[in-house]
């Protein structure tokens, strides 16, 4: 997974401010670090949580003067440790690079993934079905819906059309609607970071990577960085009924963040949030391989927008949160049986690389077999009191 460590790097290097979460055995507890070229440094005298520099003025600028801690070895070092089949547990390695912030993500808002949301719903999460109902669908409604602006005049007439030939969705509510999908993915601290095992459901027997931009946002609704992440989703869950949201995002090791968090500075910026490209590789055991792209310039609602939707006067996130943009990769490529779709096998290897942001790869396992997730916000609170790092922060 980690043959080249420099691949997993964003294309300019340490040019940016790079920010990571590292477990420190020593301490049996998380770090707040900055990523550079002459090392991983320790902040956590200056800010005891991630949460904590993002409500800086200007994060970036305070995480390049804060005092350097401890080397906690080379980026190279901890990106080898940070997988999980050869971690050597006496040595530091990377966990996802937020902490007590809330872990949002906005749904359906590309086109491409409207359209394979809505056959999800037709096909009631019954992978055989979905190429008739794809077929279908996209004779009635096409396959063009980026073009209609969510909220718009036009798509109001789009509503009020399919609903007469009996073809609206809750997926097209929130896809050309006037509000977002805006949902929890997962509890605070239970993200996995690079080279961790990824979970899936083992009842699941149609699922996906959902690779996506994901940015960070502190407690005053202001848009502080960018990272990677992978929304797994459980398509047959999903399918069945749109109730069990719950059940087909949030499970053991199915959110993944990282490699780091870039802060916004003069090398990072919000046109090169709108601007990326995540590109998603998956590689299988059997020799399957498949892949796509994931582009911000085709995004139905801005960024700026979806962030406006999730906090403000209707809604507070005293600890700030971070809000995973979407995606239009739905890999529909028969993987087994004709007409089956793809979905993950155990071993699967994940990659999700953006210029800018770096490699985040994972591996997949079931959720049950892959290591719990015990270390919760109150386990946080006693090891850094324990560390005398509340104090200040």
């Amino acid at each position: 997974m980690t043959d080249d460590t420099s691949r997993c790097l964003p294309d300019d290097g340490f040019a940016g401010t790079l920010i990571a979460r590292v477990w420190l055995p020593a301490e049996r507890g998380p770090s707040v670090a900055l990523v550079a070229r002459d090392g991983v440094f320790d902040l956590s005298r200056a800010f005891a949580t991630v949460a904590r520099l993002l409500d800086e003025r200007d994060p970036a600028a305070a995480a390049q003067a804060a005092t350097r801690g401890a080397r906690l070895g080379s980026a190279a070092e901890l990106l080898a440790n940070s997988v999980a089949a050869q971690r050597d547990e006496t040595k530091p390695w990377l966990l996802a690079p937020v902490d007590l912030q809330a872990v949002k993500a906005a749904g359906v808002t590309f086109a491409s993934s409207l359209l394979e949301r809505v056959v999800e719903e037709q096909a009631r999460g019954d992978p055989a079905r979905a190429v008739t109902t794809r077929h279908a669908l996209v004779e009635e409604i096409g396959s063009d819906l980026g073009a209609v602006k969510p909220g718009s005049e036009a798509a109001a007439r789009l509503k009020a059309s399919l609903i007469k030939r009996g073809l609206w969705s809750q997926y097209l509510e929130v896809g050309i609607g006037p509000d977002a999908e805006v949902f929890t993915k997962c509890q605070p601290m239970a993200s996995v970071g690079f080279g961790a095992e990824i979970g899936i459901h083992a009842k699941s027997s149609w699922n996906n990577p959902e690779p996506e931009l994901v940015v960070a946002v502190n407690a005053r609704g202001e848009l502080a960085g960018a990272m990677l992440g992978n929304d797994v989703n459980l398509r047959d869950v999903e399918g069945r009924s749109a109730l069990l949201l719950g059940k087909a995002k949030d499970n053991n090791g199915s959110c993944a963040l990282g490699p780091f968090l870039r802060l916004c500075d003069a090398s990072f910026t919000l046109d090169d949030i709108r601007a990326a490209d995540i590109d998603v590789t998956v590689e299988g055991e059997d020799g399957f391989v498949t892949g796509g792209r994931n582009s911000m310039r085709l995004i139905s609602r801005d960024v700026l927008e979806l962030i406006a939707q999730t906090i403000g006067e209707h809604h507070q996130y005293p600890d700030g949160f971070v809000l995973f943009m979407g995606t239009m990769f739905a890999p529909t490529e028969d993987r087994g049986a004709a007409g089956q779709g793809f979905t993950h096998k155990i071993g699967d290897i994940v990659t999700i690389r953006s210029a800018k942001l770096g490699a985040l790869i994972n591996r997949v396992d079931h959720s049950h077999r892959i290591a719990p997730w015990i270390f919760g916000t109150r386990a946080l609170m006693e090891n850094l009191a324990a560390r005398g790092l509340l104090q200040k922060n």
